[in-house]
C-alpha cells in the first residue's frame, strides 16, 4: 500500500503528534507499506530526505513567508488552504500515486481541495480538538471549555494569539471544518473525548477512535546513564511528566501534595512554558529538559504517576509509558485518560481541578501499598493494547476499509 502522512511538522520538532506520525511512518514501512511524509520546512533540513525508510518531503508554506505571523519562529499552519502547500502536494500526489493521504489537524485543508473521488482516499487522525477549536485544546480561560461559540472563540483566540492571527485562525476553523469534514473517507479520534466533543457522531462522519501506541520496545529504549536522572531520590518516588503549565494541573498537583503527610518524594520532570512556575514543597525535585530515554529510566524507578490535567487532554501518551513500565496512575477524569486508566483497576481517577480530591487520590494510593501493588500488575497488563503491534494494524484496516 502506498500511503502518504500529511503533516503539519515532523521531528527533528519535538511535541507528541509529531513523534506518532514518525512512529507510526516508520511502523507501516516495518510492515511493507510505501510511506512518504509531506510536511513544512524548517531552517537547517533538507527539502527531501529518508528517516529508516520513510521519504520526507519538506515543503516551504506560504504562511512562512509572512514572518509576522510565525510564532516565535515554530512553523505553523493556519485551518486554511495553504497555497504553497496546495501546489507542492498536486505534484507530490501525481508523482507517487498514493493509495491513501493520511493527514493529522489543520494540514488537512491544504490537500481539501485536491480531493476527487477517483484520487487516493482521505483518513484523518484528531489529535486533539482542532476540527472545532482555534486553540485545538478546548481551554477557555484556563478551565475546560463549555463548547464554542463564534464570538467566544473569536476573544478567546485572539487573548491567546494575539488579535490579528486569533481573527484569521477562528475564522479558518469555522470556514474550513464543514468543508473538511465532507472530504475526510473517515477520522480517527485518539480518544472518545475527542471524537464527542469534535462532533463526529452528530456530523454523521465515519470514524473509529483509535488511541495513541507507544513503540513495542519503549521500555528497552530507557537510559542506563544520563547526567539528568543523578537528581532522582533515591528508592521509590511519585512521578509527574508534562508541560509546567496550568492547564495541565502543576500548581492543583503541588497543593494537592504539599498537604499531605509522610508522602513519597516528588519528581516533576519538564518543560517551562513561559507561565510561572509556583513555590515548590518540601520533598519536590524538578528536572527540566531531560531527553526521552532518560524519563523512561525515571519511568521505571516511580512508584506512582501523576497527570492531573485540568483540560481535556486528547490521549496523553505519558500514560501510556507509565503503563509500560509497570506504574499505575492517578489522574483527572477528563479528556482521553478515561479511556486509558481503569478507575480502581489500573490506577485512580478523580475531578479535574479539585487538589482536595487529587489529595485523597494520592492518600488511598499511599496508605494502601498491596493495592499499588495490584494496579502496577495491572497497568502493565494493560499496556500492550497501546503498543505499536496493537494499534497499528487498526489503522491499517482503516486504511484497508476507506480504499475497498
Amino acid at each position: 500500500m502506498r500511503v502518504l502522512m500529511l503533516t503539519e511538522l515532523y521531528p527533528p520538532f519535538i511535541g507528541g503528534s509529531e513523534e506518532y506520525v514518525r512512529n507510526l511512518a516508520r511502523g507501516l514501512v516495518e510492515r511493507g507499506h510505501q510511506v512518504s511524509v509531506v510536511t513544512i520546512s524548517a531552517d537547517g533540513t533538507m527539502s527531501d530526505e529518508h528517516d529508516r525508510g520513510v521519504v520526507v518531503h519538506r515543503v516551504r508554506s506560504s504562511t512562512q513567508r509572512l514572518s509576522a505571523l510565525m510564532p516565535s519562529g515554530r512553523p505553523y499552519l493556519p485551518p486554511a488552504p495553504d497555497p504553497d502547500l496546495v501546489a507542492a502536494l498536486r505534484r507530490i500526489v501525481a508523482d507517487e500515486q498514493p493509495d491513501v493521504i493520511h493527514a493529522h489537524n489543520w494540514a488537512v485543508a491544504s490537500f481539501a481541495p485536491l480531493k476527487r473521488a477517483d484520487g487516493p482516499r482521505l483518513v484523518m487522525t484528531l489529535h486533539d480538538y482542532s476540527l472545532v477549536c482555534a486553540k485545538r485544546s478546548l481551554l477557555y480561560h484556563g478551565r475546560d471549555c463549555s463548547g464554542p461559540g463564534f464570538s467566544k472563540c473569536l476573544h478567546c483566540a485572539a487573548a491567546n494569539y494575539g488579535t490579528a492571527r486569533g481573527e484569521m485562525i477562528t475564522l479558518g476553523t469555522w470556514l474550513s471544518s464543514p468543508l473538511v469534514v465532507r472530504a475526510v473517507d473517515e477520522f480517527i479520534p485518539v480518544s472518545t473525548a475527542v471524537a464527542t466533543r469534535s462532533g463526529l457522531a452528530t456530523s454523521g462522519a465515519a470514524f473509529e477512535v483509535v488511541p495513541n501506541f507507544v513503540p513495542d520496545d519503549v521500555v528497552r529504549t530507557a537510559a542506563t546513564v544520563d547526567p539528568g536522572l543523578d537528581a532522582l531520590p533515591h528508592g521509590g518516588y511519585w512521578l509527574y511528566v508534562g508541560a509546567l503549565s496550568r492547564h495541565k494541573g502543576i500548581s492543583t498537583l503541588l497543593d494537592a501534595y504539599s498537604g499531605i503527610r509522610s508522602a513519597p518524594p516528588l519528581v516533576v520532570i519538564g518543560r517551562t512554558t513561559g507561565e510561572r512556575v509556583p513555590q515548590l514543597p518540601a520533598g519536590v525535585t524538578l528536572i527540566s529538559d531531560l531527553a526521552h530515554d532518560a524519563v523512561m529510566a525515571a519511568w521505571q524507578r516511580a512508584t506512582l504517576g501523576i497527570i492531573p490535567s485540568h483540560f481535556p487532554d486528547p490521549c496523553p501518551t505519558v500514560a501510556l509509558e507509565a503503563m509500560a513500565c509497570g506504574v499505575p496512575v492517578v489522574g483527572s477524569r477528563i479528556g482521553g485518560l478515561a479511556d486509558l486508566v481503569v478507575d480502581g483497576e489500573t490506577g485512580v481517577l478523580v475531578e479535574a481541578g479539585d487538589a482536595a480530591a487529587l489529595r485523597a487520590g494520592l492518600c488511598r494510593i499511599l496508605g494502601n501499598e498491596q493495592e499499588r501493588q495490584r494496579m502496577a500488575r495491572a497497568a502493565a497488563r494493560r499496556a500492550p493494547q497501546f503498543m505499536a503491534s496493537a494499534v497499528i494494524p487498526r489503522i491499517e484496516a482503516v486504511y484497508q476499509r476507506v480504499i475497498g
